[in-house]
C-alpha cells in the first residue's frame, strides 16, 4: 500500500535542520515521483548548511538522489523511457520540460529550477534528496542505472560526472595529454578516474599529507602517476620537472576556498595549456596576485565550471555499470535520514573523519 506521507529533513535556517512531513504529491500525465534510497552529499550542501551559498528557507536540501520510480505519469514514461521500479539518477538541474533544450536533456532557459535548492512554499514541496520522496518535475532529467548497482554506489554519479565533464570535457582532454589535478576531494578523485579511463598520459594530484593522506594513496590505486604533498614539496616545481620543465596540458583546480591554487595553475600549465577553475572560493574571495600578463603571453586558456552536462552524466552512470573502476572505494560514511545533519558535519571534517563520498539513506 502506497504511503499518503513522506518524511524529510527541512533547512529552517542557519544549521537548522528538522525532521518534518508532507502530503504525498498527486502525479499527472507527464511528471513521476520517486522513492529515494540514497542521496549523495557535497561540499555545497555544507555550504547551503551554513549559510554560506543561500538557500530559500524552508527548504529540503538533497541534489544527488538515487532512487526507483514510484509512479509515473503515461507521458513521463514515454518521454523518459521509464516505468515503477527503475532505479535512476537525478540531475540536480531541471527546467520548462518543453523547450528544446530541456527535450535534449540541457540546462533550460526558460524556466531553471534544481533539486535541493527550492522552498517547500512551492508545491508539491518534496524538491529534495533528503526525503522519503522526492517529486520529478516534467524538466527533470534521470537517467536509468542498473538495478544491481547499490543505492551508495550509484550515488557516486555527481562527483563521477563533475569529473568527466571538468577534466576531460570542459579541459578538452585527448588521449595522452598530462593533466594536474589540484585537490583531492571526492571531485578531484573523480577527475582523476575519469582522466585515468579516458586516455590521459600523466595524471598528477596534490593535496595535503597531515589531512589528505588517505585519499592521495587512493588516488594512485584510482590512476594518479604522480602524488604531491605540497606541504612536503613545491607543486609547480614538481610538474615542470616530470614535464621536461614544458608543464602539464590541463590543470583543474578543486580546491575550495583556497586562492593560492589558482596562482600555481597558471605556472603549472604550459603554453598553450587549459587552465580549469572549479573549486568555489567564496563570495567577494578574490585572487591575489594573479598573474594576468602570464596568461596572455603563454596563450593559456582558463574555463571556469559549476554544473555536470548531460553527457558527462552518461559517461558516469556507464562507468559505474560497467564496473571498470572500483568507484565504490570513493563511499566512505553513510547515515539515516534523521541524522543528516551528522553527515554534513562529517563530510565537513573529511579530514578528522577520513571521509570521501557520505550519502543520507532514508
Amino acid at each position: 500500500m502506497m504511503s499518503e506521507s513522506a518524511r524529510a529533513m527541512v533547512q529552517t535556517g542557519v544549521e537548522k535542520l528538522e525532521l518534518q512531513r508532507f502530503e504525498r504529491p498527486v502525479i499527472g500525465e507527464n511528471d513521476a515521483l520517486l522513492r529515494v534510497e540514497a542521496c549523495g552529499i557535497c561540499g555545497t550542501d555544507y555550504e547551503t548548511f551554513g549559510g554560506g551559498v543561500a538557500l530559500p528557507y524552508p527548504a529540503i536540501p538533497g541534489h544527488e538522489p538515487v532512487g526507483r520510480i514510484e509512479e509515473i505519469g503515461p507521458r513521463a514514461a514515454k518521454r523518459w523511457g521509464l516505468e515503477p521500479g527503475d532505479r535512476v539518477v537525478v540531475q540536480s538541474d531541471f527546467g520548462c520540460g518543453r523547450c528544446l533544450a530541456c527535450m535534449e536533456g540541457q540546462e533550460c532557459i526558460v524556466a531553471p529550477g534544481a533539486h535541493g535548492f527550492m522552498p517547500t512554499s512551492a508545491a508539491p514541496a518534496l524538491w529534495g534528496g533528503y526525503a522519503e520522496l522526492m517529486y520529478l518535475a516534467p524538466g527533470s532529467v534521470p537517467h536509468r542505472i542498473d538495478r544491481r548497482i547499490e543505492p551508495r554506489v550509484a550515488a557516486l554519479y555527481n562527483p563521477l560526472g563533475a569529473g568527466f565533464a571538468w577534466a576531460v570535457a570542459a579541459a578538452g582532454l585527448q588521449f595522452g595529454d598530462s593533466i594536474a589535478i589540484l585537490g583531492p576531494g571526492q571531485r578531484g578523485l573523480a577527475c582523476v578516474i575519469a582522466a585515468s579511463v579516458s586516455g590521459a598520459g600523466r595524471i598528477f594530484l596534490t593535496g595535503l599529507g597531515s589531512r589528505d593522506a588517505h585519499k592521495m594513496a587512493l588516488a594512485t590505486e584510482l590512476g594518479a602517476d604522480v602524488v604531491i604533498d605540497v606541504e612536503c614539496e613545491d607543486a609547480i616545481e614538481r610538474v615542470l620537472g616530470e614535464t621536461g620543465g614544458r608543464g602539464a596540458d590541463v590543470v583543474v583546480d578543486t580546491t575550495p576556498h583556497a586562492t593560492r591554487p589558482v596562482v600555481d595553475a597558471v605556472r603549472m600549465a604550459r603554453p598553450g595549456g587549459t587552465i580549469v577553475l572549479a573549486g568555489l572560493k567564496g563570495r567577494g574571495n578574490h585572487v591575489p596576485g594573479f598573474p594576468s600578463d602570464e596568461v596572455a603571453m603563454r596563450y593559456q586558456t582558463i574555463r571556469g565550471v559549476r554544473a555536470v552536462d548531460y553527457r558527462s552524466f552518461r559517461q558516469a552512470v556507464r562507468l559505474i555499470e560497467s564496473g571498470r573502476v572500483p568507484v565504490e572505494r570513493l563511499h566512505t560514511h553513510h547515515f539515516p535520514l534523521e541524522e543528516a545533519e551528522r553527515a554534513v558535519r562529517t563530510l565537513a571534517d573529511s579530514g578528522q573523519h577520513g571521509a570521501i563520498s557520505i550519502t543520507v539513506e532514508p
